[in-house]
């Protein structure tokens, strides 16, 4: 029985990684879910999150990586949905991406009208202006409402400088916006921090205006172990 569970497992992960994203985009939330529980979601979401693209491969990765699929990733997705409404009415600026179980919230440097968006780094800098911290603040009223999530925060920057210093510079700047969260009272235990400098362009570095969309911060929202413990109990 073992043997057979683990072929279906790599029978239908392959499908879904010759499917792509394109299979990805044209499921459902909840199919999404089920999908996922039944091949093992943190084993595939990490294959699949370093396969598809380089938009935000690693966010994807994390997403469905703690997915856990059928009907109790089905009401997980549900909440998830309810989240990223209140996320995208709080700060109008961000890019919020409804993934499977989670939710992946985008802050480039700049609006799409030009204007500051909600997390914004001057050139090489990294400290919390007073435009952020009102971001910020808005997205702690929302994650204080739904305390049964981790929130992973992603730094990442354009191609300006060495690779090394971009690392470094995407590693203080994801700090900065943890540290800026927990002074606003989300617990510790709910936050990690990544950090990839140029290596996860979102469009290519050919332009001012491409390279000011590749400075960005994702937050990266899944269920914590309670919230999957009561959607098991609720299934």
């Amino acid at each position: 029985m073992k043997i057979t569970i683990v072929k279906f497992i790599f029978i239908v992960s392959g499908s879904l990684i010759m499917n792509g994203c394109e299979t990805i985009k044209q499921s459902t939330n909840q199919q999404k879910g089920v999908a996922v529980g039944a091949t093992s979601g943190a084993v595939i979401g990490g294959v699949l999150g370093n396969n598809i693209g380089n938009k935000n491969n690693t966010a994807l990765g994390a997403i469905l990586g703690a997915a856990i699929g059928g009907v109790a990733g089905g009401i997980i997705g549900n909440k998830m949905d309810k989240q990223a409404a209140e996320i995208k009415t709080a700060i109008p600026g961000a890019t919020v991406e409804r993934v499977g179980e989670g939710i992946n919230v985008t802050f480039d440097e700049k609006n799409p009208d030009g204007s500051q968006a909600g997390v914004y780094f001057a050139n090489n800098q990294y400290n919390i202006n007073s435009n952020a911290q009102l971001a910020l603040n808005k997205l702690n009223n929302v994650f204080t409402e739904y305390p049964d999530t981790n929130i992973l925060i992603e730094g990442h920057t354009d191609n300006t400088g060495s690779e090394n210093y971009n690392l470094s510079l995407s590693e203080r700047r994801a700090n900065a916006v943890a540290a800026a969260l927990l002074a606003t009272g989300i617990s510790s235990s709910r936050i990690t921090t990544k950090w990839y400098g140029e290596s996860q362009p979102k469009m290519e570095n050919n332009s001012d205006e491409n390279r000011a969309l590749n400075r960005r911060v994702h937050f990266v929202i899944t269920a914590n172990e309670k919230m999957k413990a009561e959607a098991k109990q609720n299934q």
